[in-house]
């Protein structure tokens, strides 16, 4: 197969890319391996091993080529069961595999080599058979597809043929049961079409053999009957060929002509000694089947007759007034002992019955990549996709970045009038192609002048069907379509097999997920362990402290971190409360306040107050904000003592300032305040000052007691203001001075916390 000039290239190239390494060159999917390699490759062992099923390479990315398939086109997504698969390369991977999965193309989505991009993550277990050379009739009214004849690879074939049924709503397989009669489905590469207009399934010919057949003895043999299969109703019946001769691996299509339409079958091989030696059918004759009467017709084709084939697949469409019925043809083997297949395109036009050579025309017979067992799906009456194939006498990929996919623009309605085109996403209506025209006559919407073969018709009733269209009824859904959800119907039931299946990998899957989480817990548990050993603290460091944040509209600007400088899960067995701030008195100050205990003095004081412990006060190492480091202390109206453990200026109402932040930290511990708005020892600074507060311990408690002791709560004690000017410009007038709770530069009040152990 070859391409216009603007659609060649990538083909070309992957051809001769694959002559030397056997196609594209594609990153092996190789996960990358932890520590727990061994874990997940048994556990991928024993899946293989319960599912009786051999782990298979990528369909996707390890895609080289299939052939053998069957598919169905349903709403916009090309459905693809069966046959074989090639992977990618060949020299490594050159057996051919079962492609044991339910793959399909969107049509709507382009891939990376702007053809549509092909899934393979439908449903389909072991239940289901895996076959080659049969066919999916599709129901495009109930939107499912039936899966009907084929032959098996390498393991003998059931006993009983059953009908199974895939719903492209709910994703779920369905048995339909098997036909009365045993052998009407032990059958193989015969020619299948469906007609979702009328609900109906046709089979032509096939094989028998022991690939369809259990018990088999002797060589394939090619049947004659035809059979019907009624969607609606599931009811079987078959009616004999147009003659008694047996055939295979021809091609079967159907145009809307006649009353009802008919079924036009032509090329394969014929048995006709019924002995199994087989001969080609020539592709001058033509056999037509007229659904509404179920009579056949032969008729003799004239024109540029292709060359006797089998394995080939087609499809058909018509002119806008269906003054003509086209019917395209592409590849497919050839007879012995001659050429090993073609790539070439021929259209039959009917009711002329003439043959059109379309591709190639620069006078090669064959093409140049021949190649067989494809298959054929006309998209929108305007594109046929072909798909698939396999290459005898080429060691190399189907183009992997478009998966096998090829598209024939059958009116040619490009720039280029190329037949070979990337696949269009809008292109739904159909022109007759300039050589198609040449032969019958009309324009590209219709107006054939030729409608009738050179020689007439073989049968006058055959004559008289040619010139009338099919006049099918509507039909409806047999189920709910527009109103269906991912939920199946009632009925819809999975085989005890399916089941079994499902609860294996189910059951495997759930191990592997409680295994790995179980390997997270544990190996997070380690990293805590060996975070907290490493995070020793310096003896200079607060053992525990607790932190109170308050903002309002705006923080960017705040040099506070928002985060403790400490853990929240760390090794900390008590934990003080929250700091409470108590109202202060800014416009009306107190009568008395709090008696400050140890003024500016140059060494520390020590105090007693009823009811309270020892407190002993030691100086501390910082500054901050030109305040002395010696802690404060204070004597309440109760008689108790507070020690101060952090200052907060209040700003008043009227300040420019947006934004507060209150934060309260006490912890024993030796520290330093450098003034900049933190406090190592333990306290928070707040808007660039710090406080700093020294080591002090409790006199005859012991460890755990102190600490227990901590849960009391700091609290604010209300101060007075300086009676030294308006201001407080005196510094250190009145009761407790500027620094006791009084800002004189800025005339407001200072918020001091204290700590009454």
């Amino acid at each position: 197969m070859t391409f216009s000039a603007s659609d060649a290239e990538p083909l070309r190239a992957a051809y001769k890319y694959a002559g030397t390494n056997g196609g594209l060159n594609r990153t092996p999917l190789v996960p990358h391996l932890s520590r727990f390699a061994s874990f997940w490759t048994s556990l991928l062992l024993l899946f293989t091993f319960l599912n009786g099923s051999y782990a298979q390479l990528d369909a996707v990315e390890s895609f080289c080529r299939r052939f053998g398939h069957q598919t169905a086109l349903i709403d916009r997504k090309l459905y693809i069961d069966g046959g074989f698969i090639n992977y990618n390369p060949l020299s490594q991977y050159s057996a051919n595999y079962s492609n044991r999965g339910l793959h399909y193309h969107d049509l709507d989505t382009p891939g990376a080599g702007h053809m549509p991009q092909l899934y393979a993550n439908l449903t389909k277990n072991s239940t289901i058979p895996d076959v080659n050379g049969g066919t999916l009739w599709a129901d495009n009214i109930n939107k499912r597809f039936y899966l009907f004849a084929g032959e098996y690879y390498q393991q003998p074939p059931l006993p009983q043929f059953t009908l199974w049924s895939y719903d492209t709503i709910y994703d779920t397989w369905e048995s339909f049961g098997s036909p009365p009669q045993d052998d009407i489905a032990s059958i193989s590469y015969g020619a299948g079409v469906s007609v979702s207009e009328t609900g109906e399934g046709f089979y032509y010919g096939g094989w028998k053999s022991n690939n369809t057949v259990p018990g088999w003895t002797g060589p394939p043999r090619a049947v004659s009957n035809l059979v019907k299969y009624d969607m609606d109703s599931n009811t079987w019946s078959t009616d004999p060929g147009p003659d008694s001769i047996g055939r295979a691996e021809g091609a079967m299509v159907f145009i809307p002509i006649g009353d009802g339409g008919m079924l036009v079958y032509f090329g394969g091989v014929q048995e006709p000694h019924g002995n199994g030696t087989w001969v080609g059918q020539p592709l001058d004759t033509i056999f037509l089947y007229d659904v509404l009467s179920s009579k056949w017709y032969t008729q003799t084709a004239t024109g540029d007759i292709p060359p006797m084939r089998r394995r080939f697949c087609a499809g058909a469409t018509w002119a806008a007034d269906q003054s003509s019925y086209n019917i395209y043809l592409y590849g497919g083997a050839s007879m012995p002992p001659h050429t090993a297949g073609f790539d070439d395109v021929y259209a039959l036009s009917i009711p002329s019955f003439d043959w059109v050579k379309l591709h190639p025309t620069d006078g090669n017979r064959t093409g140049q990549y021949p190649h067989h067992s494809l298959t054929c799906n006309v998209v929108d009456n305007a594109q046929m996709i072909v798909l698939g194939g396999t290459f005898p006498t080429l060691d190399i990929c189907d183009v992997p970045t478009q998966y096998g996919l090829h598209n024939i623009d059958m009116g040619q309605q490009n720039q280029e009038k190329a037949l070979w085109k990337i696949f269009v996403t809008n292109l739904t209506k159909y022109a007759v192609p300039d050589p198609i025209i040449n032969a019958i006559g009309g324009s590209a919407g219709g107006g054939a002048t030729k409608t009738a073969p050179v020689d007439g018709f073989h049968n006058p009733d055959l004559r008289i069907l040619m010139t009338r269209k099919a006049s099918i009824a509507t039909r409806t859904p047999t189920r709910a379509i527009s109103t269906a959800t991912a939920t199946p119907e009632d009925g819809d039931s999975l085989s005890n097999g399916a089941i079994a299946g499902i609860a294996v990998g189910s059951a495997i899957a759930l191990l592997a997920i409680l295994f790995a989480v179980v390997l997270f817990i544990r190996r997070r548990r380690r990293k805590n362990r060996t975070t907290l050993t490493q995070q020793k603290l310096p003896t200079s460091q607060p053992e525990w402290s607790s932190a109170t944040y308050t903002t309002t509209a705006n923080t960017s600007s705040s040099p506070c971190s928002p985060r403790s400088p400490f853990p929240d899960n760390g090794p900390y067995r008590y934990r003080p409360s929250r700091p409470v701030e108590l109202p202060v008195a800014v416009d009306t100050p107190p009568t008395a306040g709090p008696t400050l205990v140890n003024p500016d003095m140059a060494s520390p004081a020590a105090v007693s107050s009823p009811g309270s412990a020892e407190i002993r006060t030691d100086t501390g190492t910082g500054t901050g904000s030109g305040e002395s480091n010696l802690p404060r202390t204070k004597v309440d109206a109760d008689g108790r003592v507070w020690v101060q453990v952090t200052s907060r200026i209040v700003e008043p109402a009227s300040s420019p300032m947006s934004t507060t932040v209150t934060k309260h930290g006490y912890s024993p511990g030796t520290g330093s305040s450098a003034g900049t708005g933190g406090s190592p020892g333990g306290m928070l600074g707040v808007h660039g000052v710090g406080i700093g507060l020294g080591k002090y311990s409790y006199a005859g408690m012991e460890e755990e007691q102190r600490q227990q002791q901590h849960a009391a709560e700091p609290q604010e004690l209300p101060i007075n203001e300086p009676t030294g000017g308006a201001s407080g410009r005196k510094g250190r007038e009145g009761p407790l001075g500027e620094r006791a709770g009084w800002d004189a530069a800025h005339g407001r009040p200072r918020h001091l916390t204290y700590y009454n152990p």
